[in-house]
C-alpha cells in the first residue's frame, strides 16, 4: 500500500502555526475534502501545534515542533504533531472540556481535535514530550498509472 508522506519541522513560535495550517489546507484540497472538512483540519492542526508551543515548550522559541503527515491510498490521513517539551502529567484530565493550565486559554483544543477528527490519540511523558496522532478518513484516491 502506497502512501504520501510529508514531514515538517519548525521552530516553536506562534507564526509557524499559520504555516502548519497552510500545509494541511493544501493537503486537504488535494484529497477532495469539503471546505468544511478542510476548515476542521486546519483548526485541529493549529490547536495541536499551538499546544506544543504554548504548553509543551511554554512559549520558549528555540525548540522544534514536528509535523508528520501520512496520506494513505486506502483513504486515511494521519497527522502527527510532536514536541519534546515538558509533557502532560495527566492526559485524561488535559483532554477534558474547558481544562487548561493557562487561565487565558479556553481549554478546548483537545475537544476540537476530538470532534473534528475520526481518531485522536495523545501520548505524553513528563520532560520527554507529547505526541498527538489524529486520523481523518477521506474518499480513496484512485491509484494513477503514471
Amino acid at each position: 500500500m502506497k502512501s504520501n508522506q510529508i514531514s515538517l519541522t519548525f521552530s516553536s513560535i506562534a507564526e509557524n502555526v499559520g504555516i502548519a495550517r497552510l500545509l494541511i489546507a493544501s493537503v486537504g484540497g488535494q484529497l477532495d475534502l469539503s471546505l468544511n472538512d478542510i476548515e476542521e483540519l486546519k483548526v485541529a492542526v493549529s490547536e495541536a501545534v499551538s499546544n506544543a508551543i504554548i504548553h509543551g515548550y511554554q512559549n520558549v522559541p528555540n525548540n522544534i515542533v514536528y509535523l508528520d503527515l501520512d496520506i494513505s491510498t486506502d483513504g486515511i490521513l494521519t497527522i502527527v504533531v510532536k514536541d519534546e517539551g515538558c509533557g502532560i502529567s495527566n492526559v485524561e484530565q488535559a483532554m477534558q472540556p474547558a481544562y487548561s493550565t493557562d487561565p487565558e486559554r479556553m481549554g478546548l483544543g483537545f475537544v476540537f481535535m476530538q470532534s473534528f477528527m475520526d481518531e485522536l490519540q495523545v501520548e505524553s511523558e513528563l520532560e520527554v514530550g507529547t505526541t498527538v496522532t489524529m486520523k481523518k478518513h477521506f474518499k480513496q484516491i484512485p491509484i494513477s498509472s503514471h
